[in-house]
């Protein structure tokens, strides 16, 4: 499995992001029986200024956003991803803007690896076809979440 981490706001710093991804794509991968072998993840961890651009440039929303997603692969869960050629596996590419996720974790009285872990997991859930669209596959995702997240000791993040 390869996580490649990018940092462009040295804010990001203070917090091992890469450890955490790696963590959190693993827990996501095996809670849904999925092989780790060959996955490859792109992370941004930029600002509110450079999401709210993407954000703008992609979803034609001008403002930040905690996290974004983009898949490599049109999947539909329990889809599993498929592997190019070379075999490495391709999951998408993922951007969180500082700002948001600090502002957002002081709201909700939450660590801030907490809340991070949480949005990755999302994320990569997002990557894997899964979505929140309805409210029966909104459900869905957030049992997902709460489930992968308990499993590393982090508590709900719905309650």
């Amino acid at each position: 499995m390869d996580i490649a981490c990018r940092l462009e706001d040295p804010s990001w710093q203070a917090l091992d992001l890469e450890t955490l991804a790696q963590t959190a794509t693993a827990a996501t991968l095996t809670r849904l029986s999925l092989d780790r072998e060959g996955i490859e993840v792109s992370v941004l961890a930029t600002s509110d200024a450079e999401v709210a651009a993407l954000n703008y440039e992609f979803r034609d929303k001008p403002t930040p956003t905690n996290v974004l997603s983009w898949p490599a692969q049109d999947l539909q869960p329990p889809d599993a991803p498929r592997p190019d050629p070379d075999g490495s596996v391709p999951l998408g590419d993922i951007a969180f803007a500082y700002e948001t996720c600090a502002r957002e974790a002081a709201e909700q009285g939450k660590e801030f690896a907490h809340h991070v872990t949480h949005l990755m997991v999302h994320a990569v859930l997002h990557l894997l076809g899964y979505d929140h669209i309805d409210d029966a596959k909104a459900a869905y995702m957030e049992a997902l979440e709460t489930e992968i997240l308990g499993n590393l000791g982090i508590p709900d993040p719905y309650s």
